[in-house]
């Protein structure tokens, strides 16, 4: 199969990108370019590390910019036109000038049922709260951020366990298949955007380190353990049992007391730790722990 009779320039960085980038590339798709972030000094060792993205396109011998800023490939962009953009977890704002330089302008897969969750935490957000359901939107880019009108969207239901690498991993793959069953239709001009309820739209916030300390004072257990599933890749669940500053990476709700890793939330109950990461970084279970620090 092939689809070279529309440029397309991909925009993407995270880990999400990865999947909708390699579906474009199986599908035939003609990637002029691909635009992701420069890179960037990573783990324990600082070492300077390429975003997958990158990786995977210079395999396909696709060209590659990394701009500290967009305008500065404004005339590279100009030079590819007519040209449509798809964007799947770039990481940065695009100004409108950029959006407008693409037919029919810049294609965003999004991991949420918008208007639900618009911002850069919309995975992790679905699990915090609860949710029993949450999927991937594609839609329209506009200057504002998650604000355009929509293509298409499709839903996954949510069991309740999830944890953040699980659901990242399940909605990347949803996303790139309704990506392209959706992009022959949208360049074909079959298939028009609608615009958000901008009345029911809610917003998440960019995730820092102090998001994963837990404060038994001001969460119930429910919440807690929630935020160790949400928050398991980044920037993970943390608190200080037996003055050691550890890791939970998993956890349970019980109703009692049976170690010192059953820890007590504001509602009574408690947050039984199953699994973590000990101050050294290894990752050990709760028995183990219990061995090497409780005499």
């Amino acid at each position: 199969m092939t689809n070279t009779s529309n440029r397309i320039i991909f925009f993407g960085t995270e880990d999400f990108s990865l999947t909708a980038l390699a579906g474009l590339i199986e599908a035939g798709y003609n990637i002029v370019a691909v635009v992701t972030k420069p890179d960037s000094k990573q783990g324990r060792g600082h070492h300077v590390t390429a975003p997958p993205v990158k990786i995977l396109a210079e395999k396909h011998n696709i060209p590659v910019w990394q701009p500290t800023k967009l305008k500065d490939i404004t005339d590279d962009i100009k030079a590819l036109q007519p040209v449509t953009g798809v964007l799947v977890s770039y990481g940065k704002i695009i100004p409108q000038s950029t959006i407008d330089l693409f037919t029919p302008g810049i294609i965003n897969v999004h991991p949420s049922l918008l208007s639900k969750y618009r911002g850069p935490s919309p995975i992790e957000s679905a699990i915090l709260h609860g949710d029993d359901k949450t999927g991937v939107t594609i839609m329209q880019l506009t200057a504002e951020m998650d604000a355009g009108p929509l293509y298409t969207a499709k839903e996954f239901l949510l069991s309740g366990i999830e944890t953040q690498p699980d659901l990242y991993h399940n909605l990347a793959i949803i996303g790139t298949n309704l990506l392209l069953e959706a992009l022959p239709r949208i360049l074909a001009g079959d298939l028009q955007p609608t615009p958000q309820d901008d009345s029911q739209a809610s917003y998440c916030h960019l995730l820092t380190k102090a998001d994963g300390h837990l404060n038994p004072q001001e969460l119930i257990a429910a919440e807690a353990e929630r935020r160790v599933r949400a928050y398991l890749r980044f920037p993970r669940a943390r608190i200080k049992i037996l003055d050691k500053d550890i890791i939970i990476t998993k956890a349970h709700i019980s109703s009692d007391q049976k170690t010192p890793l059953d820890v007590a939330f504001s509602d009574g109950s408690y947050l039984s730790i199953d699994e973590l990461i000990a101050s050294s970084g290894k990752t050990m279970s709760a028995e183990a722990f219990l061995k090497g620090y409780v005499k």
